[in-house]
């Protein structure tokens, strides 16, 4: 594959950022081979955004032929105090639910488990041991405290919030985390953005290289209020971005507040009730959570949809997103008949997925689960 068509495939939807294009392109023309990674914390069952909108950028990472790792950081949930801040339930379900959900939406995206590393930070901390120490005292040693303290959103809190001493490590640790895998392509939602700048900005002096970073659109969830579309949509056309940034921490779909967010064992009851609640303004394209699951989801993977009139039965067959944003646009495309098609769009998606963890092998995942009192 060429360096620019490894390129076109890397900046796909949803994908909304490459730092930085020219150097990828370099780093393709003069064979330099790129080992990628993207880190989770474990807080639970898996969303759309979770899993369907990062494994398809993983998916991608593979068809372009380089070499993809999944980072389990069961040390930074505890930091983050992620579900209930007991280590122990961490690691169960980091090998358990959470890696199987992982690895079932990543064949739905098109891409192969089995050419994904999947790493459990506790166990990459005990082989390297002193090594990863001092890869996080030079990291440390070359970030200041303000730049730490500013770049907490990355663990889905607010600057200015009030922590605890350990969760200052966070950042410098996930810094860490992409030079003691040996990566050079780190990747993760536009909120990871700030981690992964530092690394670059640190990464040649300490170690020796700048790693590319690529950040996907950050899914969201199905609970944004009108207040806050317009909040978010003037920041965004100011180009306020840490104002974007701190309010997408609150829109964006979220295991804590389970009715804005879709799981991928969801049955399509449950998906269509999800999102018959859904804000979705008539003739309004920017910031529409419903439309984001069409052009995030639904085309990338199906390629297509299809809308109904209830009314007057009319079929509406879509190829492309932009053809049905136009329509949507100009009112011809109702904001309950688009509910209806994505519902059902969505619901064929996670089909596999689905019968996985309701009736199949995967059951025991859900039970467990249960059992430890994740809802």
């Amino acid at each position: 594959m060429q360096p620019e068509d490894v390129l076109k495939l890397i900046k796909e939807k949803p994908t909304e950022e490459v730092l930085t294009e020219e150097r990828l392109l370099s780093y393709l023309e003069r064979g330099e081979k790129l080992v990628h990674y993207i880190g989770f914390e474990i807080s639970g069952f898996v969303h759309l955004g979770t899993g369907l909108i990062c494994m398809k950028k993983v998916s991608d990472f593979q068809k372009a032929g380089i070499k993809t790792k999944v980072f389990l950081a069961d040390y930074h949930s505890w930091i983050n105090r992620k579900l209930g801040g007991d280590l122990d339930t961490i690691r169960k379900i980091a090998g358990g639910y959470f890696r199987k959900a992982l690895e079932k939406v990543l064949e739905v995206s098109g891409g192969n488990p089995s050419k994904t590393e999947f790493i459990l930070g506790s166990e990459l901390y005990e082989k390297l041991g002193i090594e990863y120490l001092e890869n996080l005292i030079k990291i440390s040693r070359r970030t200041t405290l303000s730049r730490v303290k500013r770049s907490i959103t990355i663990m889905g809190r607010k600057e200015g919030e009030r922590l605890d001493f350990s969760q200052l490590l966070y950042v410098p640790m996930q810094v860490s985390d992409i030079f003691s895998l040996g990566v050079n392509l780190a990747h993760g939602g536009m909120d990871q953005r700030k981690a992964h700048v530092i690394a670059i900005d640190i990464g040649e002096r300490e170690f020796g290289y700048k790693p590319l970073a690529v950040h996907h659109h950050l899914l969201m969830g199905m609970h944004i209020t009108e207040r806050q579309r317009r909040v978010l949509a003037d920041a965004k056309a100011s180009g306020r971005r840490d104002e974007f940034e701190r309010e997408i921490i609150e829109v964006k779909m979220s295991k804590s507040k389970p009715e804005s967010a879709i799981f991928v064992h969801d049955s399509p009851e449950e998906i269509k009730r999800k999102i018959n609640k859904a804000y979705c303004p008539m003739g309004e394209t920017e910031l529409n959570p419903i439309l984001e699951l069409a052009e995030y989801v639904v085309f990338p993977i199906l390629g297509e949809m299809t809308i109904v009139n209830d009314k007057t039965g009319e079929v509406l067959k879509f190829e492309r997103y932009n053809d049905l944003k136009r329509e949507y646009l100009a009112r011809r495309v109702h904001p309950a008949d688009l509910k209806s098609a994505i519902a059902g769009s969505i619901s064929k998606i996670l089909r596999e997925t689905r019968e996985y963890f309701s009736n199949g092998k995967g059951r025991k995942y859900i039970e467990e689960m249960k059992e430890l009192g994740v809802s």
